[in-house]
């Protein structure tokens, strides 16, 4: 803090009782070190939390295009094992082309149908349900 020395303090308490004056003088420059340390203070703490929030943007946009990166890469190999299992099945004459095809293809259609299922239903938890409840009026 900015407020006097203590070797100024104790120069000015150790020699005769000053002027109510003079006190009030010095109490009010006190008061102004000591609100101009909290402005300084307030600001380096507000510069902090800028300089951290801008971080944590960068940091949020590089996970976001590193998770759409991600997600295009997992989607070449998705299907890539989907004409491998679909190569497998035609080559083993278990199905024909086209119902080697529509059966992969069904059957990717039921495995989206039942995360969409999940989805819809864990969506519910997103409402606050019992906070919402418990402040509606029981009567």
């Amino acid at each position: 803090m900015a407020i006097r020395p203590h070797e100024e303090r104790s120069a000015r308490f150790s020699a005769a009782p000053a002027e109510p004056a003079e006190r009030h003088a010095d109490l009010l420059e006190d008061l102004h070190l000591l609100w101009l340390d909290l402005r300084g203070l307030t600001h380096d703490h507000l510069q902090l939390a800028a300089l951290e929030a801008r971080r944590a943007g960068t940091s949020l946009a590089a996970m976001l295009a590193a998770g759409v990166v991600m997600a295009v890469l997992l989607i070449g190999v998705w299907g890539g094992l989907m004409a491998a299992a679909a190569l497998a099945l035609m080559k083993s004459h278990v199905m024909g082309d086209i119902e080697t095809i529509l059966s992969i293809a069904g059957a990717n259609l039921v495995a989206a149908w039942l995360l969409f299922w999940f989805v819809r239903r864990k969506s519910r938890d997103l409402l606050f349900p019992e906070t919402v409840n418990s402040f509606r009026d029981k009567e």
